[in-house]
């Protein structure tokens, strides 16, 4: 699947597919923003696209999306099921998620659960992928339009019951514990619940019942505020964890939304890519995870760099101290101001302020904790069969140095690779004084951010869909290139990965069904994400040796 327009110049009788190069930087900024006071009633005319086939067609997209988003929403209105959560008694409460109780008689068997499920991925993915290629084509929808369908979508899915991933649960459990007295950093939820009832706890599912919280201070924050809302019902916390999701979902949509202002077309893209898109909707919100929370602060702190940098270093701050993962946007962040060292030393210092308080003095072993992430192998990995090849010859631990050390090289290669064929897209609002739109600092953390983590995600042994949210989110402002395509590719076979993957006893057909998806489909699929970036950069290699050729032969 491919995010790339047609190749060559658009017909006349179109809309332009790419955006206009700026004639000045006062066309990317004073002009731009005067545009988007008399462009609506035009770009209303957007009806008038005509597209070259169901693969470029809007409607097709916006329905497959649309119907996709129901149908998610429907496995998990008929309640708890192979795919469907099961968040214990509601107590009486008229809260979300609401789901049919198991008294009417009405339940979705195992099979019709998982065999639906991946047909609202697949049907979300074509979607995504149809409107990717209509926009790149020539459509050009209202972007306020595009964003208030997407904060729609994203708020369906608060409503019902989270689907396929236990983690909210766990995270509920984690907040349960420090409202308890205990840190979640050096006690287990096992230890707890297989020695008093506890009305949370018991509804947590396995495999992370006996591993401490890995989150940074500021997630935990969020834990118990969510428990302290909902009360001593897993029902009423989840739901309270779900806002916290979908919020910052919202306030990331928004945010680059604001930020592509004077750019319709990159509004479009922004909304897309952050709210409307179904890959996001499944992994992230229909899902909950807390992705969203630290990302939210992190592309604020982006957001932010243009007027204010000690704002900028105080967000990635705060970023860095829900999730320790935020720190590659730091790094963009302060890639973006290497020109500029004062800024630069004024993003250090702050951010150094909330980054000290959370592990310097508010919770010291929360650090240590989120190492582990480092040392688990996924099975929808491309690591998965190589790490299962190494523990046939060597002890456990030797073989995960082995496996992390060939990521780290792989990351560094593709990294650079991508570094090379992914351009900077001056983003609209630039100050008149700006000399070169091409060395703003906001665009080229924009552009870092998306290579060090598509770069990472691809390459890392341990990457879940709901990861792809710290690439999906720059990607959004980012130029449109091969990259587009290939993340939806990675992330949608990430998501059917573990449809199957909770810790629960399937029909055993189900289960050798799921076990080849991920183990083998999405093992293959994620391997050819890293052979695409490959040939996508010999390729632009050639072309700019023949570019190079052409252009010798000319002066000579």
């Amino acid at each position: 699947m491919s995010g790339d327009g047609p190749e060559g110049d658009p017909p006349s009788s179109r809309p332009a597919a790419v955006d206009p190069a700026p004639a000045s930087v006062n066309a990317v900024g004073t002009v731009g923003r005067r545009a988007t006071r008399s462009e609506p009633r035009r770009w209303r005319r957007s009806r008038l696209y005509e597209p070259s086939g169901w693969h470029s067609h809007p409607g097709i997209g916006l329905g497959l999306v649309i119907g996709s988003t129901a149908g998610i929403v429907g496995v998990s209105f008929l309640g708890p099921s192979a795919v469907t959560l099961s968040l214990g008694p509601r107590y009486g409460s008229l809260l979300p998620p609401w789901y049919i109780p198991s008294t009417w008689g009405v339940t979705l068997g195992d099979w019709p659960a998982v065999l639906i499920t991946y047909l609202c991925i697949a049907l979300g993915a074509i979607g995504m992928w149809v409107l990717m290629k209509a926009l790149g084509a020539g459509w050009r929808p209202v972007p306020k339009h595009l964003l208030r369908l997407g904060i729609g979508l994203q708020v369906a899915v608060t409503l019902v019951t989270p689907l396929t991933s236990a983690d909210v649960m766990m995270y509920a459990a984690y907040g349960r514990l420090q409202v308890l007295g205990r840190n979640p950093y050096e006690i287990t939820v096992g230890e707890i619940f297989r020695t008093q009832f506890d009305t949370v706890l018991r509804w947590t599912e396995r495999p992370w019942q006996d591993t401490p919280s890995v989150y940074g201070p500021v997630v935990s924050a969020s834990q118990v505020l969510a428990n302290r809302l909902g009360g001593t019902s897993m029902h009423d916390v989840v739901f309270w964890l779900q806002v916290l999701c979908v919020v910052p979902m919202i306030v990331i949509g928004i945010l680059a939304y604001r930020m592509a202002d004077g750019n319709p077309m990159l509004q479009s893209r922004a909304a897309l890519f952050t709210l409307v898109n179904p890959a996001m909707l499944w992994a992230v919100t229909a899902q909950a995870h807390n992705e969203a929370l630290a990302v939210m602060f992190a592309f604020a702190a982006i957001a932010a760099m243009r007027r204010r940098p000690w704002l900028a270093g105080l967000l990635i701050g705060i970023a860095g101290g829900a999730k320790v993962n935020m720190v590659l946007f730091g790094i963009a962040i302060l890639w973006g101001y290497r020109r500029e060292p004062r800024k630069l030393a004024v993003v250090a210092a702050t951010a150094a302020v909330p980054l000290v308080i959370c592990y310097g003095l508010w919770e010291p072993s929360a650090l240590v904790s989120a190492a582990r992430n480092t040392t688990y192998v996924n099975a929808g990995a491309w690591a998965g069969p190589v790490f299962g090849l190494l523990t046939q010859f060597l002890i456990l631990n030797a073989a995960k140095v082995i496996i992390n050390a060939i990521g780290l090289i792989l990351w560094v290669v593709v990294a650079w690779m991508l570094f090379r064929v992914l351009e900077i897209r001056p983003l609209p609002g630039l100050a008149d004084h700006v000399v070169d739109p091409m060395k703003d600092p906001t665009s080229i953390a924009i552009r870092t951010a998306v290579v060090l983590y598509a770069s990472w995600l691809i390459t890392t042994p341990n990457s879940f869909s709901w990861y792809d949210l710290m690439a999906w989110t720059p990607l959004a402002l980012a130029s449109v290139s091969r990259l587009d395509g290939l993340m939806l590719w990675r992330t949608t076979w990430l998501s059917a990965a573990f449809v199957t993957g909770r810790a629960i006893p399937y029909d055993y057909g189900l289960t050798t069904f799921g076990a080849r998806v991920r183990d083998t489909a999405c093992v293959i699929a994620q391997m050819l994400v890293l052979v695409a970036i490959v040939w996508w950069y010999v390729r632009s290699r050639r072309e700019a040796a023949r570019i190079r050729l052409g252009v010798g032969a000319g002066a000579g």
